[in-house]
C-alpha cells in the first residue's frame, strides 16, 4: 500500500536563529527519503555515505562525497542509502532572505544572490570545492549566534564565486509544483523506486494516483519534461551504476536483469543512451578509479 506523506516540508530553527544545522550519522532516518519540497533552500555535504541523488529532473548515484545546493521549493528526495564509516550527512537549511531582505539587496549581497538563483537548477560542487567547504560546513555545529552567521557567510561567499560545480538540472526545468500536484508525483516515484526492479505498466500506474492513462501521462509529462517510461528507465540505470560500482562478481547480464530489464541488447542500448557509455566500459572506468 502508497502511503501518501505530505509534501510541503515545514521546517523550523531552533529559538534565537535563523539557520537550520543539522548532522545525521550511521543512522540515517529513511523515512524522510521521499519526494518532498520547502521555501528553504538546501546545503547537503556528505563526507563518506551512498546514495542517490535525485533533485528536479536529475537522477543519479554517488559512492563517495557529496556537496549540493538545492534551492528554494525545488523538490528532492532524501539521498543517503547509506553512511560509510565514520559517514557523516550535515544539512544547512535556510530562508533566501534569511538575514533580511533589505541586507541582500546592498551590492555585496549580488554574488550570493545569484547563487541562490542557480540553486533553482539544483548545484553539484566538485572536488576541490568538498574539501575547502565540507570541513567549514561541519564545523558550523560547533558555533552559535552571530559567530554562526559570519562563518555561513563565508561559505556562501565562497561558493557564489566558485566555477568548480555543475547544474544538475541544465535545461531548467526545475519545477515548483502545487501541493497537491507534488503529492501525486511523490507517490509515483515512491512506487517506481520500490517497483522497478520488474515492469510497471502505464495502468497500474495511473491507477495507483486516481487517472486515466492518457491524463497520467500529460501529467508525468507536464511536471517532470520526461515520460514516465525514461524516469523508469533512469532508476534502474542508476541501479546499475550502483550495482557496477560496488566489488562483486555479479555479471553485466545479472546487473541488466536485477535492474528490471528483461532484454539484455535494450538494456546496453537504455545504459549507454543515460550513461553516456556501455555498462561494460562503465565497470572499467569504476575499477580504474577504484585502485
Amino acid at each position: 500500500m502508497i502511503k501518501k506523506k505530505p509534501t510541503f516540508e515545514k521546517l523550523t530553527p531552533s529559538f534565537g536563529s535563523s539557520l537550520l544545522v543539522k548532522q545525521h550519522g550511521e543512522n540515517v532516518d529513511k523515512n524522510n527519503a521521499y519526494w518532498h519540497f520547502h521555501p528553504e533552500l538546501e546545503l547537503v555535504y556528505v563526507n563518506k555515505g551512498q546514495g542517490k541523488t535525485h533533485i528536479g529532473n536529475h537522477l543519479s548515484y554517488f559512492n563517495n562525497s557529496q556537496l549540493i545546493l538545492i534551492g528554494a521549493n525545488l523538490p528532492h528526495n532524501g539521498f543517503s542509502d547509506r553512511l560509510t564509516a565514520n559517514g557523516t550527512e550535515t544539512i544547512v537549511q535556510f530562508k533566501s532572505d534569511f538575514l533580511g531582505e533589505e541586507f541582500f539587496n546592498i551590492p555585496e549581497m549580488a554574488n550570493i544572490v545569484a547563487l541562490f538563483e542557480r540553486a533553482k537548477k539544483g548545484i553539484r560542487f566538485k572536488i576541490d570545492t568538498k574539501k575547502k567547504i565540507g570541513r567549514k560546513i561541519e564545523k558550523l555545529l560547533e558555533c552559535d549566534g552571530l559567530k554562526r552567521i559570519l562563518k555561513f557567510l563565508e561559505i556562501l561567499d565562497y561558493l557564489a564565486k566558485t566555477d568548480d560545480y555543475t547544474l544538475l538540472n541544465a535545461d531548467g526545468i526545475a519545477f515548483e509544483p502545487e501541493a497537491q500536484d507534488s503529492a501525486k508525483i511523490g507517490v509515483v516515484f515512491k512506487y517506481i523506486r520500490e517497483n522497478f526492479h520488474h515492469h510497471i505498466a502505464l495502468d497500474e500506474m495511473a491507477d495507483k494516483v486516481n487517472m486515466t492513462v492518457p491524463a497520467f501521462c500529460r501529467f508525468f509529462k507536464k511536471a517532470t519534461n520526461k515520460t514516465f517510461t525514461q524516469v523508469v528507465n533512469e532508476y534502474r540505470v542508476v541501479h546499475a551504476t550502483k550495482l557496477l560500482s560496488e566489488e562483486s562478481e555479479m555479471s553485466i547480464a545479472d546487473v541488466c536483469y536485477e535492474c528490471g530489464f528483461n532484454n539484455f541488447s535494450h538494456f546496453n542500448k537504455v545504459f549507454n543512451d543515460i550513461a553516456g557509455k556501455s555498462a561494460s566500459n562503465y565497470r572499467k572506468e569504476i575499477k580504474l578509479i577504484i585502485q
